[in-house]
């Protein structure tokens, strides 16, 4: 790849995910754009393959990044899952995101987690403004993550997460830039309860997180601080038990980025004056008045906020909790990125062992998200009953 110094994030924070960044007379493309964004796709096979809704899917070993509070119901000792992803495989064979999580019960009611995302963007040829060549490098980030779950009840539980980022997107081969990092934590509340409804046998779960609340972070002018994708999520999950062996789940999830919306005016190019000042004071809001405004900032009104709004549905079936097969769908509006996809997955677990495989379809052959791949692996030690006896629910930690 090539890019010149003063336009490689912004490739990066629209081409690499697969944006568009399309326009018609009628609607304008205002794209909400993040450092980082990387942050905010599934990183496992699962939830890739249920259209990213993970909100308040089961707990497994991949919970805290979805929603901490799913910590306190996993239900084995110890598990750990690697996963990996070729990313933009359609167009480079160099670039992958890796993810590693793991967590261990403190007992029958807590569980504290661990993670590190790693995201290789390959070998890019930077150039300079006047199309200098400056090298060759390698950007990276990754970020490394420590969660805690806990159970305040049998059905209600709360979780925190605190996360270093770092961001090195030209190396010291750009004396204008340099690495950027940041800190942030997650806050998730999990609900989960059987239902009896009729005959039939159900499983309800509601789940509620707020990712990537940190520092802003910096590339080059600290006055042009990036926000990192801060993003409320909101979902649920019900569980049918069909017969003994057989049970399906339809999970959905909604989810909205916390940060500013850029401001247009409609029929105005963007390098118009007013613009660029009204946009470079948007960009310095701290980031809890950017939070608080992020429902109410659109130029485009009400309208507007509700397209900001992405969609992930998905149906998960298992048979005897060893096979699953998976669905799914993304939903991003058209004006916002237009990031919209189908995905399937496939999951088996045998004994301490689990593997599950996703597969995304979007909705353009030229989308760069096209048949991108997903795997991960799954390590469980210990059913909870193995580890500390039977379940009390009267038991603290």
């Amino acid at each position: 790849m090539v890019f010149s110094k003063t336009s490689l994030r912004f490739a990066f924070l629209s081409g690499l995910l697969g944006v568009s960044a399309g326009a018609t007379a009628q609607n304008v493309q205002n794209t909400i754009t993040t450092a980082v964004p990387i942050l905010t796709l599934s990183p496992d096979s699962r939830s890739a393959a249920l259209g990213e809704a993970g909100v308040a899917i089961s707990p497994d070993a991949n919970s805290a990044y979805y929603n901490a509070g799913k910590l306190g119901f996993v239900t084995n000792k110890y598990s750990v899952s690697p996963s990996y992803t070729p990313w933009l495989r359609t167009i480079t064979d160099d670039m992958g995101l890796a993810y590693l999580s793991g967590y261990s019960k403190l007992g029958q009611r807590s569980a504290i987690a661990a993670s590190l995302m790693y995201f290789d963007l390959g070998s890019i040829s930077l150039r300079g403004n006047q199309n200098q060549i400056l090298g060759d490098f390698n950007p990276k980030e990754y970020a490394v993550s420590v969660s805690y779950g806990q159970k305040l009840s049998e059905n209600f539980g709360v979780g925190i997460s605190v996360r270093y980022i770092r961001s090195n997107l030209t190396g010291n081969l750009n004396t204008d830039a340099k690495p950027g990092n940041a800190a942030a934590v997650d806050l998730g509340a999990y609900y989960n309860k059987d239902l009896t409804i009729g005959a039939g046998e159900y499983n309800l779960g509601l789940g509620g997180s707020i990712s990537n609340i940190g520092t802003k972070i910096t590339y080059t002018d600290p006055q042009q601080a990036d926000f990192l994708p801060t993003n409320l999520k909101l979902g649920t999950a019900i569980t049918r038990e069909l017969d003994a062996y057989n049970k399906i789940t339809l999970a959905i999830d909604a989810n909205k980025l916390l940060v500013p919306t850029p401001y247009y005016i409609a029929g105005v190019p963007p390098n118009d004056q007013r613009i660029i000042d009204k946009n470079r004071e948007i960009a310095r809001k701290s980031v809890v008045s950017a939070m608080l405004g992020s429902f109410s900032d659109a130029p485009g009104g009400f309208k507007e906020e509700l397209r900001e709004i992405n969609l992930s549905a998905g149906l998960e079936y298992w048979y005897n909790d060893l096979l699953a097969v998976r669905a799914g769908y993304f939903y991003e509006n058209q004006y916002k990125g237009d990031r919209q996809y189908l995905s399937f997955g496939a999951g088996i677990r045998y004994q301490v062992f689990g593997v599950d495989g996703a597969y995304l379809v979007p909705n353009s052959r030229q989308n760069p998200l096209a048949q991108t791949i997903r795997v991960s692996l799954h390590f469980n030690f210990n059913k909870l009953e193995e580890a500390f006896g039977p379940s009390d629910s009267n038991s603290a930690n």
